[in-house]
């Protein structure tokens, strides 16, 4: 079969502005519920896009951790290439492909760091293999066998199997401050639905617009 012959159409259900919240993370929070119920797949995996110093874009999938009206948060080390872009453009986007339901969400914003304190009370909830894998992986470097880093994962795992695992410096969080959040829902004959929430000012006031598909 051709690539140009791959389609389907859409037919789960519009969205109507009516039927919109008015603040987006409640809206957000009522599709990622209905995600979970629906029981895809990773519903909390998102993209996430950074750019690097000479324009290039990159992505990668990370998993969200928590959301409020602050923001969006995930981890990650703090020397991996996104954070090593992060440094010098904080500029950041979103993206949530909920395709069984037909819906995909698309975030903007500018990333923040974490406080250490913020970093410590989620690294130490996370499971032993985790913190231990946060620990002997310097992300985005160049390795030459995985044997090396299963290597330094067993001497870890050794190292601290009495004990408490500490946090490493070089591991954190970011809350991306939202300044837009598009919802999308997919149309019959590509009459999509999408609605785009742009942050007023600094108060939580939000213009909500339709957009052409």
């Amino acid at each position: 079969m051709k690539l140009t012959d791959i389609r389907r159409d859409y037919t789960l259900g519009g969205l109507r502005r009516k039927n919109l919240k008015e603040n987006p993370v409640d809206q957000f929070n009522l599709w990622l519920e209905q995600a979970i119920e629906a029981q895809l797949t990773d519903p909390t995996a998102m993209t996430v896009a950074t750019v690097d110093e000479h324009g290039q874009p990159y992505q990668r999938i990370v998993l969200l951790k928590s959301l409020d009206d602050q923001g969006f948060v995930f981890y990650t080390n703090l020397g991996s290439r996104k954070a090593i872009h992060l440094q010098d453009n904080n500029k950041i986007s979103l993206h949530f492909p909920w395709h069984p339901l037909e819906r995909q969400v698309h975030v903007t914003g500018v990333a923040e760091k974490l406080t250490a304190a913020e970093n410590f009370k989620y690294f130490t909830s996370r499971p032993k293999g985790s913190q231990l894998a946060a620990i002997a992986s310097k992300q985005s470097s160049r390795i030459s066998a995985r044997g090396i880093l299963e290597g330094k994962f067993l001497e870890l795992k050794k190292k601290f199997s009495d004990g408490e695992i500490p946090m490493p410096s070089f591991w954190g969080g970011y809350r991306i401050k939202v300044e837009s959040i598009e919802f999308w829902q997919g149309g019959a004959n590509r009459l999509h639905d999408r609605f785009i929430y742009t942050r007023v000012d600094d108060a939580q006031q939000w213009e909500i617009e339709r957009l052409a598909p």
